[in-house]
């Protein structure tokens, strides 16, 4: 009788602490939506990273495009991304969502977008465009329709009149694929670009002056969380408003270590043993 009872005694011991409310927080999945961009699949991993070693969430990253980005944040379908460009590339997704997804924290300043050329082209500026089409085959290679960038590349083509230029739509493997392509044959090529981006680390590259701003100036790039978020998981909460690297570099070293070996989640767990302090503070 003695031992049924202990053993009762056990399994009510184990329902308790496996239905626990605690328990039940702790088996949440934290969902993080993200664009298949380098600076945004380095960012989510870390925050993946830190969340599931840390604070001991299981973490599901989300690759979606950077409208629905937003738009699952602000309905609640996933709790963040880490990649909100403002004030001026998701400028439209925040006018649409701002009601409903709260802004955390600033995780990189200093981020901008442009167009790019390899350092060996002679024009500098997007106005010289103009008259040199045959030099680039007429065509300014782009990145995911839809995109905040290539809004903005549509409002550059329009403002500096490059009627006889095509914006070509892709991705970013496919932009960076016509880069490198260009560059080994030592072609002319413009793309869009943005910093932080690992390209600039592995190329001689330089932006074209925007002399009408079309593309904006300096940008931030943020975290953002929907609405609840706090209450439901206030852990992950704390952690997230806190997340941030300390300048641009760091975030593009980890990128060109995603580049050069393929392992974002891996590269992600060495930041976080390269800077021990700084992932502690971000938990405090």
């Amino acid at each position: 009788m003695k031992s049924v009872l202990a053993l009762l005694t056990g399994v009510l011991v184990l329902f308790l602490a496996v239905f626990s409310p605690a328990h039940a927080q702790k088996t949440k999945t934290v969902t993080i939506s993200y664009v298949e961009w380098p600076c945004a699949v380095a960012s989510s991993n870390l925050a993946k990273a830190v969340i599931e070693e840390k604070l001991g969430y299981k973490v599901e990253l989300v690759s979606v495009t950077a409208a629905i980005m937003w738009q699952s944040v602000a309905l609640g379908e996933t709790d963040a991304c880490v990649t909100a460009w403002l004030p001026v590339t998701h400028a439209a997704y925040l006018e649409k969502t701002r009601d409903k997804i709260e802004i955390l924290s600033t995780l990189a300043k200093g981020a901008r977008l442009g167009w790019v050329v390899p350092d060996y082209v002679t024009i500098s500026s997007i106005a010289d465009l103009p008259g040199n089409e045959a030099k680039f085959d007429s065509k300014i290679y782009g990145i995911d329709p839809g995109a905040g960038l290539m809004q903005l590349s549509e409002k550059a083509v329009k403002d500096y009149k490059l009627t006889k230029y095509t914006l070509m739509d892709g991705s970013d493997a496919v932009m960076v694929g016509a880069l490198a392509d260009a560059i080994r044959n030592k072609k002319w090529i413009v793309v869009t670009g943005w910093s932080p981006h690992w390209m600039f680390g592995r190329w001689q590259l330089k932006y074209l002056e925007d002399p009408k701003k079309s593309l904006g100036e300096e940008e931030v790039i943020h975290t953002i969380a929907r609405k609840g978020l706090k209450d439901d998981m206030p852990e992950v909460h704390a952690f997230l408003s806190k997340f941030s690297y300390t300048d641009t570099s760091q975030l593009e070293k980890l990128m060109a270590d995603n580049e050069a070996n393929g392992n974002p989640l891996e590269n992600a767990k060495k930041f976080m043993q390269n800077n021990k302090e700084q992932v502690e503070g971000w938990l405090k």
